[in-house]
């Protein structure tokens, strides 16, 4: 992979941060999302603090790649994940689709439906699956019309992409399906596989993988 690219955090050394590897060159690389937005430097300063977004763009469309703040073990970074992050990620990601169609990738750290997590009942307080953070996952592929590439390919299979370091959970399959691969509808017609490769080991996420024609 000849043309890598890194966005790190620059509020607190390996706290966060994004990279994209790729063996073509991209025609643009953008770093964050705040200069495109309509905010203020305070709150586009807030945004970009920790590396979370990194874009890329080829002839077809915008690549971007991902790392949703969490919400907190105590949930004490729900609202700025769902009245901020969220609400400016969406803002974002429209911008960019004014131009071309996206392809959007990473850790969006929610587990969506009760399909995507392996105790729905007993998780309802937990972050990544809150109703606050599912509904404005909701609010996320509505208001920019993405496509959920696994789930719409694969509407009943149960199959995870995390899992804590905790009790075993991996040993167990106590696991959250929280990467994704969400694309523009144009793209939809595309798409050839969107898969989740959990005999990967290694991290606590396994790797997820697209595999589309653009011919």
């Amino acid at each position: 992979y000849k043309y890598r690219y890194y966005n790190i955090s620059k509020k607190k050394k390996g706290y966060s941060g994004t990279s994209v590897w790729s063996k073509i060159e991209p025609l643009s690389v953008t770093y964050d999302m705040g200069g495109i937005l309509n905010i203020s430097k305070k709150k586009q300063d807030e945004l970009d603090m920790e590396g979370r977004v990194i874009t890329v763009e080829y002839d077809d469309f915008f690549l971007i790649n991902v790392y949703t703040p969490n919400s907190g073990a105590a949930l004490e970074r729900l609202s700025y994940r769902i009245d901020f992050w969220d609400i400016a990620f969406t803002e974002y990601i429209k911008k960019m689709q004014e131009k071309k169609s996206v392809i959007v990738t990473g850790d969006l750290n929610c587990a969506h439906h009760e399909i995507d997590i392996h105790s729905p009942k007993t998780n309802l307080r937990s972050s990544g699956f809150t109703i606050e953070e599912r509904n404005s996952f909701t609010s996320i592929l509505e208001k920019s019309q993405l496509i959920d590439t696994y789930r719409y390919l694969n509407p009943q299979t149960k199959k995870y992409t995390y899992w804590s370091y905790y009790h075993n959970s991996r040993s167990k399959n106590k696991g959250w399906r929280i990467d994704y691969f969400l694309v523009s509808p144009l793209l939809m017609k595309d798409i050839k596989k969107s898969e989740i490769i959990n005999e990967q080991f290694g991290s606590d996420h396994c790797p997820i993988e697209l595999t589309i024609n653009l011919d």
